[in-house]
């Protein structure tokens, strides 16, 4: 059906991450991602979801240097070794709070998200229920997924096949496939924009490792945040808006990119491995049964 044609980790949330040529897949989602987060004293947990408390993490690079050793580039150049104080101190200064990172998810690690003004950034329930923060910003307040720092799904996957339609509708828009920071960048070539909207409790064989789609990604707006050596972006979101809200849940009609999936079978996945979808009960190599549950984040 496709190629793995790209393959990215986060190892601290909400920086820029690294690509790789190939990563093993756990029942946990890429081996390395999102092993880490930035905390501040009042609990929250560093989203770029709420970009005027946290967007300066988007000018910061994470990678692992080891098997379980991150290092973060700050804006500067600079590397220095996660778990360090220095680096928690650079960090405080470049959020103007004190900050530090962490491997260990806080139990009740508070998730702040910003209300957009294009519809289907957010469900109409928690628009209508957003407070106001000291920073001016309507925000909506949530909690990472219990003992991780997802927000939901622990691998995320985004096809060419909707990039290109999207860019299609807004020629002037830049839909780099980072913007929307996914695990998987799947090589669609031919057939209309957004085919994982079919793949919601189907299976994927994607290299070694097997995944059950479970639902669309719904957008916010870190996309359209500057990203590195990506400007920003303001319009990209309401394109998504205007071209693809679809239902998810119980949430309404959501402006979405992409598909979160569980691992129901871990092993290794490398950029141009084949990707075959199944459906649910069947899986794509020919056995029958669901191959196991993986847990949702």
């Amino acid at each position: 059906m496709g190629t793995v044609a790209a393959l990215r980790r986060y190892p601290v949330k909400s920086m820029l991450g690294e690509a790789l040529t190939t990563v093993q897949v756990t029942e946990q989602g890429l081996t390395g991602d999102r092993m880490l987060a930035v905390l501040d004293d009042a609990g929250a947990v560093g989203s770029a979801k709420h970009p005027r408390k946290w967007e300066p993490l988007l000018r910061c690079r994470s990678r692992l240097a080891g098997h379980e050793t991150a290092q973060v580039e700050l804006p500067d150049g600079t590397v220095l070794p996660a778990g360090t104080a220095e680096l928690d101190a650079r960090l405080s200064d470049l959020l103007s709070r004190r900050v530090s990172v962490s491997d260990s998810p806080p139990d009740h690690g508070t998730l702040e998200r910003e209300v957009p003004e294009y519809d289907g950034g957010v469900p109409d329930r928690a628009r209508e229920g957003a407070s106001v923060d000291e920073t001016g910003a309507a925000i909506t307040s949530g909690h990472v997924a219990s003992g991780t720092f997802f927000d939901y799904g622990r691998v995320h996957l985004v096809t060419t096949a909707s990039l290109r339609r999207l860019r299609e509708v807004h020629p002037a828009g830049d839909f780099d496939p980072r913007r929307f920071r996914p695990n998987l960048v799947i090589d669609l070539p031919g057939g209309p924009g957004f085919p994982e909207d079919s793949w919601p409790g189907s299976t994927l064989r994607i290299g070694e490792a097997l995944f059950r789609v479970t639902l669309p990604t719904p957008r916010c707006v870190v996309p359209t945040l500057s990203h590195g050596e990506l400007p920003a972006a303001p319009g990209i979101m309401r394109a998504v808006a205007r071209e693809h809200r679809i239902p998810v849940l119980d949430l309404g009609r959501l402006s979405c990119l992409g598909v979160y999936l569980d691992v129901l079978e871990p092993g290794a996945v490398r950029t141009g491995d084949p990707v075959t979808v199944g459906t649910t009960g069947q899986l794509p190599d020919g056995r029958s049964g669901d191959g196991g549950h993986g847990g949702i984040a």
